[in-house]
């Protein structure tokens, strides 16, 4: 997937600024995409150049004017073209099992010390995501569905398009919650080894073999 795509679904769900669409990056999109500020708006010029969106100019009070992003029927289209294109399931590269690997044959102390980082990385990320849920879905102060000036299309579906957001929420949320379970399994793994290592044994060494 290029930026460009998640741009589109972005401006669809809820046309904008480019400083909009940069904090919509910070606060939800970026679940299952991120961007810098720069990239999106570098992004967007090129969209605008290749008639992906319409712009018109916005004036502001005591500020200066801002571009307001919507979906060009050219944009749509070629989003509609991306939407039907088959998808490869991922490659997947992940250094940290290969480490967890190669601690076979050294000292695991440096890498539990990478290991809990990791694990409080994906504890944050857990926690975010989990606050994110509360606030847009499922919290007593959650909307219920978008209002008038949020959807880019009286025909976009707001029901629709809210249940395909918060699935894609609850993806991320369950990917968190089941890497945490995966890296407690590691961390006591790899202390079961040291503490193996500091008493002279082998894992899988008979006593006195």
């Amino acid at each position: 997937m290029a930026l460009e795509h998640a741009i589109l679904v972005s401006l669809l769900e809820k046309p904008g600024s480019g400083y909009e669409l940069a904090r919509r990056f910070d606060r939800s999109i970026g679940y299952f995409w991120t961007a810098t500020h720069q990239q999106i708006y570098r992004v967007l010029k090129r969209m605008e150049s290749d008639g992906w969106v319409d712009v018109h100019e916005v004036s502001q009070q005591g500020k200066p004017d801002k571009k307001h992003y919507s979906v060009a029927p050219a944009g749509q289209a070629a989003l509609s073209d991306w939407l039907h294109e088959p998808i490869e399931p991922e490659s997947v590269r992940h250094d940290l099992a290969v480490k967890i690997r190669g601690a076979a044959f050294d000292d695991p102390t440096a890498l539990i010390r990478q290991v809990e980082r990791y694990h409080q990385a994906h504890s944050d990320r857990l926690t975010h995501y989990l606050a994110g849920e509360l606030r847009d879905f499922t919290g007593p102060d959650a909307p219920t569905e978008p209002g008038p000036d949020e959807s880019g299309s009286d025909e976009s579906g707001p029901d629709a398009m809210r249940e395909l957001q918060h699935v894609v929420l609850r993806g991320g949320i369950a990917y968190e919650r089941m890497t945490l379970a995966w890296l407690d399994d590691v961390l006591a793994t790899l202390h079961r080894i040291r503490a193996a290592h500091a008493t002279g044994t082998r894992t899988g060494e008979r006593p006195g073999g």
